[in-house]
């Protein structure tokens, strides 16, 4: 008789147990931050569009989308529990992890995982035509404009000019502007040049480019083989991606990701890697940028461990054994 009773009470502690555990992680699930970029870039309108995706795919979930200073920030943001998935840039996820403090982060930020590669950011440099830029060396004496403090456009700006011979103290002015205020002031002939870290296309440049007469200045191989990261990679922005824009320019590329963090449960990331690469159309239709994003090569090439909601999700699918 004792043993039943003893029976029936571990069942229900058990149980109750069971249930708490469930409640937690229905609790855990209740919202989704999406920590994208700046509006003018390329993550912010492919955060609304994932915010969409996941709204449908999560009904219960109050799900949002926050604009940032993008990867940097976004990275920081995750680490203390502020964010479920961000978007971010592979050099600066790989800083992240390693605790750079140069980079932005004063330890390292082991919590976080990785959801999927997406498509790669080209490091695109834009000046007006006016200013006789064509080459890296003519920056030289110039006004540039290389992102937000520490963003990871601003990252990708201290490895390229310092791959080309150049620091700042080159310039005749450095703002740490967004990319929408930059082209606002090359609009208005405040400044010479914008770099600017995002997939082709970005909203900011097409703006700039129907203004006024653009050049793109580019980057060779030579000058990327001397940042000696495997993150940087040569890449050519193609020909007609901007108005005026006639020829083909070789550039450097960089992977970017969507990461997450070890307090997200596993249900809840797996969701979120099934929806984002059920609805691939929707994200194209946002950005085609997205058009960069390919399943087979999302589960490869990061710096930072798999969730394990990640893991789940491509097995199932066959891309990891």
């Amino acid at each position: 008789m004792h043993d039943r009773i003893r029976s029936a009470l571990k069942a229900l502690t058990v149980g109750a147990t069971l249930a708490l555990a469930a409640g937690a992680v229905a609790a855990q699930q209740k919202f989704v931050n999406i920590l994208t970029g700046g509006q003018a870039g390329v993550y912010y309108p492919l955060g609304v569009a994932l915010g969409q995706i996941y709204g449908k795919a999560m009904p219960d979930a109050k799900v949002q989308v926050q604009a940032t200073k993008a990867s940097v920030e976004n990275l920081n943001l995750l680490q203390a529990g502020r964010g479920e998935i961000a978007f971010t840039l592979g050099d600066s996820l790989s800083d992240a992890w390693n605790g750079v403090e140069d980079a932005g982060f004063k330890a390292p930020l082991k919590k976080l995982r990785t959801v999927a590669g997406i498509y790669s950011n080209y490091i695109q440099i834009v000046a007006n035509a006016d200013s006789g830029i064509k080459t890296l060396a003519d920056l030289k004496g110039k006004r540039i404009s290389v992102g937000a403090p520490r963003s990871g456009t601003e990252l990708n700006a201290r490895a390229i000019l310092k791959a080309a011979g150049l620091s700042y103290k080159d310039f005749a002015k450095v703002e740490y502007l967004p990319f929408g205020e930059s082209v606002e002031l090359i609009k208005n002939r405040q400044l010479d040049v914008t770099l600017q870290s995002a997939g082709l296309g970005v909203a900011s440049i097409r703006d700039l480019a129907t203004a006024v007469k653009i050049v793109i200045v580019p980057i060779p191989p030579e000058v990327i083989a001397k940042i000696d990261d495997p993150a940087y990679q040569p890449a050519t922005i193609p020909a007609g991606t901007y108005t005026g824009q006639d020829a083909a320019v070789p550039t450097a590329a960089i992977k970017n990701f969507l990461v997450t963090h070890d307090g997200v449960p596993a249900d809840a990331v797996y969701t979120m890697t099934k929806a984002l690469f059920d609805n691939l159309d929707q994200l194209v239709a946002a950005h085609s940028a997205a058009k960069g994003i390919v399943r087979e090569t999302a589960a490869k090439g990061a710096p930072v461990p798999l969730h394990p909601g990640a893991e789940r999700y491509y097995r199932e699918v066959g891309l990891i054994k």
